[in-house]
């Protein structure tokens, strides 16, 4: 069952409330939840934009209300920015903005000025947000300011792909170059596991004259670790929470989203992270993936969310701040409380770690540092004080999300490459009105 905060050591401004704002269709996201029940059990009044009434975040007893704007990603910024400032204006009051995808991240960090008398969240250089979603942005800035992280190539062509296939090892890894893969046709789906030279061409040959890929250095598992990192900077860039912790499983396996992971001290990659975003300037909350290499000894950066992470309630502190909290205590005046990480404290995210779990035991790999015990488990989409997300949750993955998995499970057995996409939670079906809420049309 999951942990709700004990106690309330600290007072958050009730007066202020927060809202979802996220870019696409992937109505079963458990961190949208999560940020909901996060800040409402504090006395946050809570909105959230929607894809339809009835996903599991509308049915939160901690919400005040559905914004249902079915968004794509494929929409103009302008139009995204002028749905944001409607929204706003209907809640009436200054709002602090939770993005859950990268899109909605970047919109806001690109139209600080169109949105900052609706809305509080840090400034920061308004670029920066971009170039850290985007795979060579990032791996650009790691180069720059001495961040190990996998050697990598970025192809300008076919040719230049079948000359760096001549010479390069395998297995490598594809990824899409940049961030926002839905405003076109992506060249591959998430992370690509390329095993031989000959599956590399055959996949090039269908990206056309730009490639938009990044291949990148295969970290074997057996001499790795995945770790993460959830923070919260302040517009100064110090880190106001900072947690760090282990994946244990993913789905699909060893390549897609967080299914089970633990909480894990480690001071040496905390102070690596601060460091990196001091030089940086970024302000915000992140979620990083990053990858211990034992070979050479090096925690090398994988990838950059400049945003709330999904499996962000995984990290709590003694005092009852994750990075949301932290977020909003901030923006609205108050101190954030100091405390250590909750060490041991166990995420689950029900509806796929069990498929994640039989694939890891298949493959006989173990996570190192995983704690043998948790000290606490918090359960994405069940919480006793809020059990709706999650019935709506099973309501709508039951049948769709059974195929999904079956198919994510048969493309990541492929003996060529393993695949995962971004779509493992962006299943949608029809449903019935549950509960009031505010429909905004295409163009809000």
């Amino acid at each position: 069952m999951a942990t709700e905060s004990a106690g309330r050591p600290f007072l958050a401004d009730r007066e202020t409330p927060g809202l979802i704002v996220k870019v696409g269709d992937y109505p079963l996201h458990h961190g949208g939840v999560g940020a909901i029940r996060s800040l409402g059990r504090l006395g946050v009044p809570m909105y959230a934009i929607t894809e339809d009434r009835c996903t599991p975040a509308a049915s939160s007893r901690f919400l005040e209300r559905a914004f249902v704007w079915p968004t794509t990603g494929t929409e103009d910024a302008e139009r995204l920015v002028e749905g944001l400032v409607r929204i706003g204006r209907r809640i009436g009051r200054p709002t602090v903005p939770i993005p859950t995808d990268e899109e909605a991240a970047v919109l806001i960090a690109e139209h600080q000025d169109e949105l900052r008398d609706l809305f509080l969240f840090p400034r920061v250089d308004p670029a920066l947000p971009r170039r850290l979603a985007s795979k060579q942005g990032l791996h650009e800035l790691c180069v720059e300011h001495g961040i190990a992280s996998p050697s990598a190539a970025f192809p300008q062509s076919y040719e230049e792909i079948v000359a760096l296939a001549a010479k390069a090892r395998f297995p490598m890894v594809a990824k899409n170059r940049e961030a926002f893969v839905r405003r076109t046709r992506p060249a591959v789906n998430g992370t690509t596991r390329i095993a031989t030279r000959e599956g590399l061409l055959a996949l090039a040959r269908e990206w056309g004259e730009r490639p938009g890929v990044i291949l990148q250095e295969y970290l074997p598992r057996e001499d790795a670790e995945d770790w993460i990192v959830h923070a919260y900077f302040d517009t100064a860039s110090t880190a106001l929470a900072m947690f760090t912790g282990v994946k244990v499983r993913s789905w699909p396996p060893h390549a897609g989203m967080t299914a089970n992971a633990y909480v894990v001290d480690n001071p040496e990659l905390a102070d690596l992270v601060a460091r990196f975003i001091k030089r940086i300037g970024f302000a915000g909350i992140i979620d990083l993936d990053l990858r211990f290499d034992r070979r050479d000894g090096q925690y090398k950066l994988l990838d950059f969310n400049p945003r709330m992470g999904a499996q962000f309630r995984l990290f709590e502190s003694e005092s009852g701040v994750d990075v949301v909290r932290a977020m909003h205590l901030d923006l609205t005046g108050r101190t954030v409380p100091a405390g250590e990480q909750r060490a041991g404290h166990r995420f689950i995210v029900e509806n796929i770690d069990l498929p994640a779990l039989f694939a890891y035991r298949r493959s006989g790999y173990t996570t190192p540092h995983a704690p043998a015990r948790a000290n606490g488990t918090e359960l994405a989409w069940l919480a006793r004080d809020d059990p709706l997300p999650f019935l709506t949750m099973l309501a709508r993955v039951v049948r769709p999300g059974a195929q999904h998995l079956l198919q994510l499970w048969r493309t990541n057995r492929r003996s060529n490459m393993t695949s995962s996409t971004r779509h493992a939670r962006h299943l949608r079906r029809p449903t019935k009105r549950r509960r009031p809420s505010d429909v905004l049309g295409g163009t809000p």
